[in-house]
């Protein structure tokens, strides 16, 4: 079986010519460690073998070459590649960068250098993010705001994003999303909110939801739910009611 050889070219596709490389020979090893080779794994191995190289590489015309020297290069360099014009480079300069810098990449126009900086910014600055235009990066903002702010989200176009605020929010906010059109969001609501305001949902028009209310309304309103559309719902209404008589002849 032969193994196969990756091909030494550089980024233009042009054969790699070492006797030329002022790196060559104790700083780099043909297919295995060389900066202007085009494979990222090897250019990666070149800064792990040569740390101190990563800032001279910054300006380098090969995107993949200044993505990885970011990984390396010192920190407070990070910022000289926060306006890159390739999103790979600022998608490597999002994961090392300084809270106090990644705030000004909020805006990035590539939605997945923005996921990275939504991951990684503190509490303080988070919220400035709650209406990217993508439902991903919203998402991850619901996930991570302090919760005392995610009323700010409960109306997010994103159900995914409104059953995350769901789910966190505090339950006196609760009411506010009962009327989510929905019922994936309201099934959230049902399973965390206080019983005695379970009512309200009574005739929601969705079985599940109905379903969800009938396991955990009080006993005097469980006798509607027998004779409700659902056969799940009367099956609970009619399970908690047999338990209820059950537990009174002991």
């Amino acid at each position: 079986m032969k193994t196969e050889i990756i091909e030494t070219k550089n980024w233009q596709g042009v054969d790699l010519d070492c006797s030329s490389c002022p790196s060559f020979g104790s700083h780099c090893r043909l297919r295995e460690a060389c900066v202007e080779d085009r494979y990222a794994k090897r250019i990666d191995r070149f800064f792990d073998w040569n740390p101190g190289a990563a800032k001279n590489y910054l300006g380098h015309p090969y995107f993949e070459v200044r993505a990885v020297a970011a990984k390396h290069v010192e920190v407070e360099l990070l910022p000289l590649l926060m306006n890159d014009r390739d999103e790979t480079v600022r998608w490597s300069v999002a994961m090392r960068l300084p809270t106090d810098y990644l705030i000004e990449m909020r805006s990035d126009p590539d939605r997945d250098v923005r996921i990275r900086v939504a991951d990684r910014l503190d509490e303080r600055s988070i919220g400035s993010m709650l209406d990217d235009r993508d439902y991903f990066v919203r998402q991850i903002v619901a996930r991570r705001m302090p919760a005392r702010l995610l009323t700010l989200m409960m109306n997010d176009p994103d159900r995914e994003v409104r059953k995350i605020v769901a789910s966190r929010i505090a339950e006196g906010c609760l009411d506010k999303m009962l009327a989510d059109e929905d019922p994936t969001v309201r099934l959230v609501v049902v399973r965390r909110i206080h019983p005695t305001r379970l009512p309200l949902l009574i005739d929601d028009e969705d079985w599940r939801v109905r379903y969800e209310v009938a396991g955990r309304i009080g006993m005097a309103y469980l006798k509607r739910f027998t004779v409700d559309f659902d056969e799940a719902v009367r099956d609970m209404a009619l399970s908690r009611l047999a338990q209820e008589m059950g537990n009174g002849k002991n």
